[in-house]
């Protein structure tokens, strides 16, 4: 690594965004120590709602930075693990007593929510006194009063749960959210016995002859059932399943939803739910119409249309929720709402907005989900709230079905589930918790080999303080609801708990600094609400990182993730597979990169060269391209998988051999491979340019390949022989 320049930036810039978790430099993918720009430390410092726009205001909050801790009675949030006594900082009027107790938690309910009625009033009563510390601190004089801190110290035998700390002085009462966390975050046994395997889907491009034209839950359950009983497969990942617009056009990226915490009833297929067998002859006409438009989409090899297929579907979906529901039926709807509470409110009542203002802008007050103006609009469109709660009341339904079906047909794990790193900045989420977001910047990652100007997600950021203030709420609801049906959770851009790339808006991708996040805190509650869930989960731990953090996700149970390409020595040789980590999910290719085929040949490079996305010579790229290919060749020609010449399919067979004779517990095939498609579903950095996420599963001459028929393919089958072999 080169030697870390001198800095020209003034120090106490510096000292303040060290106060503020902002990193002032940074270590580039070539090793490389870069300096940020001032002005980005400035923009991204404001962006926390900290004054910085001159040396004076950036002396004063400095300042006022150093009594932060003090000026509280207790922190807003405490996380700690269990089995760990914790000291706690009490800060309260110089000489005062003070006293500091904990409410435990009622019992969760199977799904993580918290319990309501007598059960609650018992645990109310469930009261822990803290024991005080014999530790002295100077007080402090702060705002002009004199604060002295005293320190409790949080037990080692709390249960697990999220708690209620509270501190009460000279009358003044304060209260805190205490989470009591998992130490680690242990493997079911059935994948401890025996390595599990699955296929690695985007489930919109999977479709049936009954899709609507984009492939939905009821897709995946069939999938799912065909994958454990003709292939022998343990889990299915699937893209993320977020909400995406109530109305079109819809954005097609899964990776930019408007909510991470809800599902896009996108994926609902129709005739599975229960009151479209009861419809009326005239009704059941009505929802064969809106099948009519999108009826051939499903064999179509062209872009999938989303759009022409939720105009279509949503139609139809309006007819199915006007008809009568049973008494039983109804009562399921009005739990889940209970259950879901407020947050699914404000998110139907979102999208009752976005269809009643359509293409029109919103007034100022709609953009207040607790003001009078959306509080009148809730109640005037009541009937649209409704019916985007039950949209997510039948989604949860037939994800329930999925990994019923997933797990019933013999897989360990069954539905893997993925979450996206951020949202929509125009979106649900955005809407409702504005107050835990930060403006005025995205997120995104600097520069690397595979997108050498940066990438700019066009995603606020949690900001790290706002989101302690809520107690992390926003963060565990979004997690239990993802989880609610899932055998493991793979958290897309893991690095994004330790720290993120803020870009100030306007800026160059490149042109960004990272925050730090408590990691402590967002691992903790994950492996808290995973282990509730009973779920595995698995971090994108990919790109430009910090050293220790794979240990220290690998010390909390969270497996990393290995891509074959990616994975080579320190002289750039391909890694030999012994020397894979075994705490993560291993795999051949990601949905960032072609499908193996495509990348063998390297259409990566001549795909990112039409686009405009290289800043190296094409020719210097093509040769590296090459000679990385070559050099996988070889190796895989000296482990004895592959003879002197052999085929495409002989090559990716051999890779995916390569995977499995690594120790990894989870190993992750491509369905696009499976196949033999050669097409990118995603080239990072492009918008428009690309048919991002679009690309319908094909074989390698780019024919359809519908669910009815993917089982019958020679090459799945034999690729799925290749990962069953040893296992």
């Amino acid at each position: 690594m080169s030697e870390p320049p001198q800095t020209d930036l003034p120090e106490p810039l510096v000292q303040l965004a060290d106060a503020h978790g902002v990193a002032s430099d940074f270590w580039d993918f070539d090793g490389s120590r870069r300096q940020v720009r001032a002005s980005t430390l400035v923009a991204v410092l404001e962006a926390l709602g900290v004054p910085a726009s001159s040396p004076e205001k950036v002396a004063v909050s400095l300042e006022h930075s150093r009594d932060d801790a003090w000026r509280q009675m207790l922190p807003p949030t405490v996380v700690v693990r269990q089995g760990d006594a914790v000291p706690l900082p009490v800060h309260v009027a110089d000489g005062s007593a003070v006293q500091v107790w904990v409410e435990l938690e009622a019992e969760p309910s199977r799904h993580g929510g918290q319990p309501t009625g007598q059960h609650a009033a018992r645990a109310a009563r469930e009261r822990r006194d803290l024991d005080q510390l014999d530790v002295f601190v100077e007080p402090r004089t702060v705002d002009g009063r004199r604060v002295g801190r005293a320190t409790f110290e949080v037990p080692a035998d709390l249960p697990l749960g999220w708690h209620d700390l509270h501190a009460e002085s000279d009358g003044t009462q304060a209260r805190a959210t205490l989470v009591v966390t998992p130490q680690r975050l242990e493997l079911p046994a059935a994948v401890l016995e025996r390595r599990a395997w699955g296929f690695m889907a985007q489930l919109y491009s999977v479709r049936s002859r009954a899709s609507w034209g984009v492939g939905d839950l009821s897709d995946l359950a069939d999938l799912a059932w065909l994958s454990a009983r003709e292939a022998g497969a343990d889990f299915v990942l699937v893209n993320p399943l977020h909400a995406a617009e109530p109305r079109t056009p819809m954005t097609p990226s899964p990776y930019l939803p408007t909510s991470r915490r809800f599902v896009n009833p996108l994926y609902v297929r129709v005739e599975d739910i229960r009151e479209t067998g009861y419809l009326s002859a005239a009704d059941r006409s009505l929802v064969e119409w809106a099948f009519d438009p999108v009826r051939d989409l499903d064999t179509d090899p062209g872009p999938i249309d989303r759009d022409a297929a939720w105009d279509a579907k949503k139609a139809a979906l309006e007819v199915v929720f006007a008809a009568p529901r049973s008494t039983a039926r109804q009562a399921s709807l009005d739990a889940f709402r209970a259950e879901q509470g407020r947050g699914l409110e404000d998110f139907a009542t979102w999208c009752a907005l976005a269809d009643h203002y359509g293409d029109r802008d919103w007034p100022p007050g709609a953009y207040d989900p607790h003001g009078p103006t959306v509080a009148a609009l809730r109640d005037q469109l009541g009937d649209r709230v409704e019916f985007y709660c039950w949209l997510q009341w039948v989604a949860d339904e037939q994800l329930r079905a999925a990994q019923r079906t997933a797990r019933e047909a013999g897989m360990s794990v069954g539905i893997m589930h993925d979450l996206a790193v951020g949202v929509h900045p125009e979106g649900a989420d955005v809407w409702a918790h504005r107050g835990v977001l930060a403006t005025g910047v995205s997120v995104g990652a600097p520069p690397d080999m595979y997108n050498q100007q940066g990438q700019n997600w066009s995603q606020p950021p949690w900001h790290p303080r706002a989101l302690a203030r809520a107690g992390y709420a926003p963060y565990r609801d979004m997690l239990r609801t993802v989880l609610r049906h899932a055998g493991a959770i793979r958290i897309d851009h893991v690095i994004g708990l330790f720290r993120l790339w803020w870009i100030p808006g306007g800026a160059r991708a490149d042109a960004g600094a990272y925050v730090r996040y408590d990691h402590e805190a967002l691992i903790g509650i994950l492996c808290l609400e995973a282990q509730r869930a009973g779920a595995i989960v698995i971090g994108e731990d990919l790109g430009v990182f910090e050293p220790w953090v794979r240990d220290y996700l690998a010390d909390r149970g969270v497996l990393g993730t290995s891509v074959l390409w990616f994975e080579k020595t320190g002289d750039g040789a391909p890694l030999p597979p012994e020397d894979y980590r075994r705490l993560a999910l291993a795999t051949v290719t990601t949905h960032d990169l072609p499908p193996s085929a495509g990348y063998l040949a390297g259409e990566h490079v001549e795909l990112r060269d039409r686009l405009g996305v290289l800043t190296e010579d094409v020719a210097d790229v093509r040769r590296a391209a090459r000679a990385e290919r070559d050099a996988m060749v070889a190796f895989l020609r000296e482990r004895g998988l592959v003879g002197d010449d052999p085929s495409e399919r002989e090559l990716v067979e051999a890779l995916h051999r390569l995977v499995r004779s690594t120790p990894a517990v989870l190993l992750g095939v491509s369905l696009a491979d499976a196949v033999g498609e050669r097409r990118s579903q995603n080239q990072p950095g492009t918008d428009q340019e690309y048919p991002n996420w679009k690309v319908p599963l094909g074989d390698s001459s780019g024919n359809v390949v519908l669910l009815e028929d993917l089982f019958d393919s020679a090459r799945l089958r034999s690729l799925a022989k290749a990962m069953n072999d040893a296992l």
